[in-house]
């Protein structure tokens, strides 16, 4: 019987959220909100979320949280065995807190921008100008990412890390496929590679994102 409820669309950033239950070996199921169709607008999953976005998480005591960076965290407290994240206390604690917040802070919201310019600014060249600024901006941000993972240290404890709420969140959207097969990001498309090959994860990453 699933104890936990993740609220989200395939190909979004719901699937870090998954990845994490997954790698926790918790059960749960996953309830697809249809972002085309706008379900995230209707009162039901209002009622879920008031921000009408995913992901959002349903805990086996009914309540809910929402935001992938709250997600993760609680489903690692949750489950301390799984080892989601560096011990508490450690400097590699703090290293993942930084990275998820940098994500969280930096690049998640110019991805409203980059998709949906029109919420922003009027529609037409002005919408589209938005677009290529905030395009612009995440791939300024995913390369301060991969310089630090190139830098002594940082790309062996990442890459070689057991620690999926620090790998999984940067690899969260199908969309950083497309803005990073310039050739510009190797690091951090070896660490996709690494990440779709996991036990635990493999068969949520083909159900989101097919052979991609």
């Amino acid at each position: 019987m699933a104890l936990f409820t993740i609220y989200g669309e395939l190909r979004s950033g719901a699937f870090s959220s998954e990845a994490a239950l997954a790698e926790a070996a918790a059960a749960y199921a996953f309830e697809r909100v249809g972002l085309d169709t706008d379900e995230q607008k209707s009162p039901g999953f209002l009622a879920i979320n008031p921000s009408g976005k995913v992901p959002a998480l349903r805990l086996p005591g009914g309540e809910i949280v929402t935001e992938s960076l709250a997600i993760l965290l609680t489903v690692a407290d949750l489950f301390p065995h799984a080892a989601l994240l560096p011990p508490p206390g450690t400097p590699g604690r703090a290293e993942a807190y930084r990275w998820l917040a940098f994500m969280a802070g930096e690049i998640y919201p110019l991805v409203e921008l980059a998709d949906y310019p029109a919420r922003f600014a009027p529609e037409g060249e002005q919408a589209e100008a938005l677009r290529g600024k905030a395009r612009a901006r995440i791939r300024e941000n995913l390369l301060v990412v991969e310089r630090q993972i190139a830098g002594p240290g940082f790309g062996r404890r990442l890459l070689g890390s057991r620690y999926l709420c620090r790998d999984v969140h940067p690899l969260a959207r199908d969309l950083w496929k497309d803005w990073l097969e310039g050739g510009y990001t190797p690091k951090l498309l070896a660490l996709g590679e690494r990440l779709a090959m996991r036990e635990r994860v493999a068969p949520v990453w083909a159900r989101h994102f097919g052979n991609d």
